[in-house]
């Protein structure tokens, strides 16, 4: 058909553990596969340029994850970087019809109904890639776009089509910013300002640990100092540092659920005072109101660590709600003052 002609297209992925657990699908598509997931993404008719590519490999992590922007979006000022490309297929997480797939995106996390989300980028869920059909209809041949979730779900012109696209990809090391991001995420973690719910927690714990505000920023160091950024996964840090904020919240807050320890419920506004997980640490009320925030999270990263939590018994169901247990609360301290040696 035309497709991707004098393109190297087994060069273009890098097949990594990470890669085919969570995004090649076995097999190529089949047409009547094919057929079946456009029906079941809304009718769109995915591109002959990417059902060339999945034919050939089917989705993956590209080797080259990085794609020039004119303009600016809320990744960087002049390029956008994805994590992987999704297959055509649904035994994959990250297949467009997987569990994280295209339409995971515009029912769960409420991204618009534009097209289909195929590409996913490190921010763990806040913006995505898709291909575009306003113009052209559910039969025509989509743009992809940037789709901003921090930003109102602002849409960014990308390239023409998703084969241009994937030849436009440059590798990272054209944009290596990675010293600049460890200063910039080490001044985060030692001089920003924490959020008015972090703060109260440090007064309500202060008999207890009368430095806790020096061990959040020395558990939050050693995370930059593992990762080379401030942001929390499913890594051993990461799943301290939600316990150490689970233990701050719970000092002043009852927590009746995962859900509602995660965000205030939709009716209620928005507030420090009905504080959240996410208004700890991931987001402001007020961008600059203070600095000490990743920026971001995964749900699903949080939602893995409460049910190892609560599944071992550290986290048990009380008279005033969800709490850690006095054995899980001595454990944490002990990790924390660990952490708190080797960030100093």
């Amino acid at each position: 058909m035309g497709h991707f002609e004098g393109f190297d297209v087994a060069g273009f992925w890098d097949d990594s553990a990470y890669a085919l657990k969570e995004y090649v699908e076995e097999a190529p598509p089949s047409r009547e596969s094919i057929e079946a997931l456009e029906d079941e993404l809304g009718g769109y008719r995915l591109p002959g340029s990417y059902v060339a590519l999945m034919t050939a490999h089917n989705g993956g992590t590209p080797a080259r994850t990085c794609f020039p922007m004119p303009e600016a979006t809320s990744w960087a000022e002049d390029y956008i970087e994805i994590t992987g490309i999704r297959g055509i297929g649904r035994t994959r997480p990250q297949s467009l019809g997987g569990e994280f797939g295209s339409l995971f995106w515009i029912d769960m996390w409420e991204y618009p109904d534009i097209g289909v989300y195929f590409a996913d980028m490190p921010s763990a869920g806040h913006d995505m890639l898709a291909l575009d059909y306003r113009a052209c209809g559910s039969h025509g041949e989509p743009t992809v776009v940037h789709v901003d979730q921090e930003n109102d779900f602002a849409i960014t012109p990308v390239a023409e089509n998703f084969e241009a696209f994937v030849r436009g990809l440059v590798d990272e090391s054209v944009y290596d910013t990675s010293e600049q991001d460890r200063l910039d995420a080490l001044a985060t973690v030692r001089d920003g300002s924490f959020s008015p719910v972090l703060l109260r927690a440090f007064r309500e714990v202060a008999d207890v640990l009368p430095d806790a505000d020096r061990r959040m920023r020395a558990l939050a160091e050693a995370v930059v100092h593992d990762k080379g950024f401030f942001a929390l996964h499913a890594d051993a840090r990461s799943m301290l540092m939600y316990d150490y904020l689970f233990w701050l919240f719970t000092g002043f807050n009852r927590v009746d659920s995962f859900e509602r320890y995660l965000r205030t419920p939709p009716q209620s506004e928005r507030s420090y005072t009905l504080p959240d997980y996410e208004l700890m640490i991931a987001f402001g009320l007020d961008p600059e109101q203070y600095g000490f925030r990743t920026g971001g999270y995964a749900p699903g990263f949080l939602e893995e660590w409460w049910n190892s939590r609560t599944a071992s018994g550290r986290i048990a169901e009380t008279a005033g709600g969800y709490r850690f247990t006095e054995a899980a609360v001595t454990a944490l301290l002990d990790e924390l003052a660990t952490a708190a040696g080797q960030g100093g």
